[in-house]
């Protein structure tokens, strides 16, 4: 079978595409046949030894996958073989069969495409824990998402209109832009590209505190960090929560003064440490995402798709913030 592999430290380019042999699925394991695995920023880091975790070489990328069951191994209840499910991960979904613990596996319900389930899990159960476990979200407050344009920040625009709030979109273009409004955005904010002078962090402080209305924001929801956390704080509400999700632009340094002047929370999301502390606190929130797709709230955008042959192109694109949705690799 084909996998993308990385062999040794370094970027996208790096990355080979070779045959290996198709893992046996050991005790509690199901082999799946992957239709599917969405591209995430984490990817874009553990081919450079950046990420939390380091897997021993050759290693194939790749956190979030679909596909269908392809054989069970010894003790697997509750699945079946031809069953379609989702899961993550962490990595090596970057190749056409993926041995894989039976307890990470989640049914995908019938109608909804292999392709679209792939990009739901790590973005949509990243913010649903986010807003609602972490946030402590409410009907008609005002959230303020920075990054609204890619998978992630698309994710929260749609899940926090589904819970009847008032959404701002912060993107660094006007396509973008329009695509956040297409997903639910109230308003919409274009910033500039960083770094930031005294000057400019001010102005766009003030471009936010103007789109979010006098009371502030509710809930900031960063997925992007960098010289864009501190203006974004400026704009919070009384009482506000301050959620860090991630930080591709630099890790933020916060002027803590602003959070006694607001009476503020700045609240740590790690949704991967939540799935593996609370499995059924996770299991809920993937069940309501799922009802909350049927009903018609949420839709995973899925703006483009890859061939195995060139994943290493979709990496690049993500971490070259060139992605609006979700980027996905489709095995042939």
């Amino acid at each position: 079978m084909k996998a993308v592999l990385s062999k040794e430290t370094g970027g996208p380019e790096t990355l080979v595409v070779e045959d290996i042999e198709v893992p046996t699925p050991g005790k509690g394991e199901v082999l799946v046949k992957v239709a599917a695995c969405a591209i995430n920023f984490p990817d874009t880091l553990i081919i450079r030894d950046m990420y939390q975790f380091k897997p021993q070489r050759p290693f194939a990328p790749g956190g979030e996958i679909s596909g269908t069951i392809e054989a069970l191994g010894e003790g697997v209840t509750g699945f079946a073989v031809g069953d379609k499910v989702m899961c993550g991960v962490g990595n090596g979904g970057l190749q056409e069969k993926v041995a894989v613990a039976a307890t990470r596996l989640f049914k995908v319900p019938d109608g909804i495409d292999l392709v679209k389930a792939s990009a739901l899990l790590m973005t949509y159960g990243t913010t649903i824990h986010a807003l609602k476990d972490r946030g402590d979200i409410k009907e008609g407050e005002t959230v303020l998402v920075l990054g609204a344009a890619g998978g992630v920040g698309l994710s929260a625009v749609e899940l926090a209109k589904a819970y009847g709030c008032r959404v701002v979109a912060a993107v660094s273009t006007e396509e973008k832009g329009e695509v956040a409004r297409k997903h639910g955005a109230d308003e919409v904010v274009i910033y500039p590209r960083a770094p930031f002078d005294k000057d400019t962090s001010k102005q766009l402080a003030n471009d936010f505190k103007a789109a979010v209305g006098p009371n502030g924001a509710d809930i900031i929801y960063d997925i992007v960090g960098g010289d864009y956390s501190e203006p974004a704080l400026r704009a919070i509400a009384w009482e506000g929560r301050f959620l860090v999700i991630g930080f591709p632009a630099g890790i933020a340094k916060m002027p803590l003064n602003l959070t006694l002047l607001k009476s503020c929370d700045i609240r740590g999301v790690f949704w991967g440490a939540f799935t593996a502390r609370e499995p059924e606190r996770n299991q809920r929130n993937i069940e309501e995402l799922f009802d909350l797709w049927k009903a018609g709230k949420i839709d995973p955008l899925v703006s483009e798709t890859y061939p195995i042959e060139r994943a290493h192109e979709a990496i690049a694109k993500l971490e070259n913030r060139g992605a609006i949705g979700k980027l996905v690799v489709v095995m042939g």
